[in-house]
């Protein structure tokens, strides 16, 4: 039995209470779901500005209404501090998902990124510290390397930020970190790497370019890649990130605390070689995908060119064994995307 599975074993003779914050998200729904079948008790945060309520409905549809019960909503707004403080009242864990992703977003409207990840990060911290939390697990991201060439990419060596999203978790780390020390608080963050899976929106923060590609596939719109095709992700299922999650709030390794974990699978893959393995699993279901072929056009300001993550640092402290790489992930989640990215879904 892998420490993962001694988890769940745990976890589902002694249930915890767990915040989800935007508990309506891509990522936020599935920790949820992941968390209910565990029977655990769960309160789950969002005000909509980019979750669904759709996610909570299948959410809903997908457990046994006893687990369903388990669930408090509440619609609020992490920038708001009096909300942080009720939804933070009595939970053992907070699993801080609560973002506006997206680079060219936050190119286009830094103020409102830096209130949701910078502002409505540090209201989370300040009220997590003073409900006496025991374990805060916050989404980190990749961007925080910017422009740091080396690969793969080690926690320790990060460059300059590219985009003010890259800069607001950066501030998520530096936060974290000083609450740690400031105040004692246990503190772990995820630095994800282009997460996919079933839930996740076309236009969604994280590696929004599978669901995007996917639709335009389905429905014959034109797919876009920026930059010659070489640029390459290290794509992550969003099985390996649930497992990531509950590895953190878990930990009893002293020195595994307060730490900083890159979230992937160790893999690279470019956007020609994404396109292609797209359009192979699509082609026996859509005929008018044969012969088809990508537009390309100018790589997008505050990318990186390449992206790898070592898992070394989460394998050892955490025993992280990621479950599913891109192709597992792709075959795993493509019923789902067919059903929900076809043009009888809209």
């Amino acid at each position: 039995m892998n420490r993962f599975e001694m988890i769940m074993e745990g976890l589902h003779a002694e249930p915890k209470t767990w915040l989800i914050t935007g508990a309506a998200g891509f990522i936020g729904s599935n920790l949820l779901e992941f968390l209910l079948r565990l029977d655990q008790r769960v309160v789950g945060l969002d005000n909509f500005s980019t979750g669904k309520k759709d996610n909570l409905n299948e959410v809903r549809e997908s457990v046994p209404e006893q687990q369903w019960q388990r669930f408090r909503f509440i619609e609020g707004d992490i920038r708001e501090i009096d909300t942080c403080h009720v939804v933070c009242r009595g939970v053992d864990v907070v699993l801080h998902e609560a973002a506006l992703g997206s680079v060219p977003r936050s190119i286009e409207d830094p103020v409102s990124s830096n209130a949701s990840n910078v502002t409505g990060f540090l209201n989370m911290l300040v009220a997590a510290r003073d409900a006496n939390v025991q374990r805060f697990v916050y989404a980190a991201s990749s961007s925080t390397y910017g422009d740091h060439p080396g690969l793969p990419k080690k926690e320790e060596l990060i460059g300059k930020p590219l985009s003010p999203y890259a800069v607001t978790k950066y501030v998520n780390e530096l936060y974290a970190d000083v609450f740690a020390r400031t105040y004692g608080m246990e503190t772990i963050g995820l630095r994800y790497f282009n997460v996919f899976g079933p839930r996740q929106d076309p236009e969604g923060a994280y590696a929004a370019v599978i669901p995007r590609w996917i639709r335009a596939l389905i429905i014959g719109e034109a797919v876009y890649i920026n930059g010659n095709g070489e640029t390459s992700r290290d794509f992550c299922f969003i099985d390996n990130v649930i497992q990531m999650n509950l590895l953190a709030a878990t930990a009893q390794n002293p020195d595994a605390v307060n730490q900083v974990y890159n979230t992937a699978v160790n893999a690279r893959t470019t956007l020609i070689e994404l396109f292609d393995k797209l359009q192979s699993r699509l082609l026996p279901h859509f005929s008018h995908l044969l012969g088809c072929k990508p537009v390309y056009r100018d790589f997008r300001a505050g990318d990186v060119l390449h992206s790898q993550a070592d898992i070394g640092k989460a394998a050892g402290l955490l025993g992280y064994a990621p479950t599913h790489t891109i192709d597992a992930g792709l075959d795993a989640s493509l019923a789902w995307y067919m059903a929900n990215l076809s043009p009888v879904k809209g």
